[in-house]
């Protein structure tokens, strides 16, 4: 069942989302070779405890660390580890989910460590890219294949292959509502759009393949190929006209 939030519940996760937000660009600045994984999501759990949250991820179905970060061919669901430090030339897509006063907020970026290389750096502008291209349809009336079309549009135009196996969703008191989101699909279809609405959309990019696996920890999902891949992520919520990106800070 897909749950419409009234205005007084939008403010109340709208404050989640800033947290979230917040987090998620701290976790950018403190990004640079010779850093661990690890160290990165200390930071992040220690920010979003000290300002009166609780990170979302934390052992949510067993995941051990406070936000998925994920290096190179890892797509999302990186483990933190000590062992994983971070060097010139990669990329790193940090996840990040805050839980404050009963709401959740959602967000994800693919952060450049030092110079990358031009197909990484055009890589992760085209997958923001398509992120912005989806909420552009995230408007009241229009369907949720018209926001997976949308990003499928965008990033096979581009030359690169959208993952099919994970998809956005809803939010609010709980992390994963209704509705799915999917990355790809046919405009016109699925549920309608209606204010009050809250979602992520979140394009997952692949470099050569739409494909993935799950590696051994059973959490990192990685492209198949072993080829990079990006994800970038908003919550946003629907209203009677342009939507609204609750995890864009000013």
């Amino acid at each position: 069942m897909i749950i419409v939030k009234n205005s007084s519940e939008l403010q109340k996760i709208r404050k989640s989302c800033e947290l979230s937000a917040r987090t998620l660009r701290l976790a950018g600045e403190k990004i640079t070779a010779g850093i661990s994984t690890w160290e990165l999501d200390r930071i992040i759990r220690e920010y979003i405890e000290r300002h009166g949250g609780r990170p979302s991820f934390l052992r949510y179905r067993g995941f051990r660390g406070s936000a998925c970060i994920s290096v190179n061919h890892e797509l999302i669901h990186g483990i933190p580890s000590k062992k994983k430090i971070l060097k010139d030339g990669d990329i790193v897509s940090v996840d990040v989910g805050a839980f404050l006063d009963g709401w959740h907020g959602d967000n994800a970026a693919t952060f450049r460590v030092g110079k990358v290389s031009e197909e990484a750096d055009r890589l992760l502008r085209v997958t923001e890219e398509c992120l912005y291209e989806a909420i552009k349809t995230a408007r009241p009336g229009n369907r949720i294949g018209d926001i997976s079309n949308a990003i499928q549009t965008y990033c096979e135009g581009k030359g690169f292959f959208v993952v099919k196996e994970y998809i956005g969703h809803g939010i609010g008191r709980d992390l994963h509502e209704a509705p799915d989101i999917p990355n790809f699909g046919k405009a016109g279809k699925g549920a309608r759009l209606t204010p009050g609405m809250t979602i992520c959309i979140e394009p997952m990019v692949n470099q050569s393949t739409s494909d993935v696996k799950i590696l051994s920890d059973n959490w990192t999902v990685v492209e198949a190929n072993g080829n990079l891949c990006a994800h970038f992520e908003h919550t946003i919520a629907i209203t009677e006209g342009q939507p609204l990106i609750l995890t864009k800070l000013n």
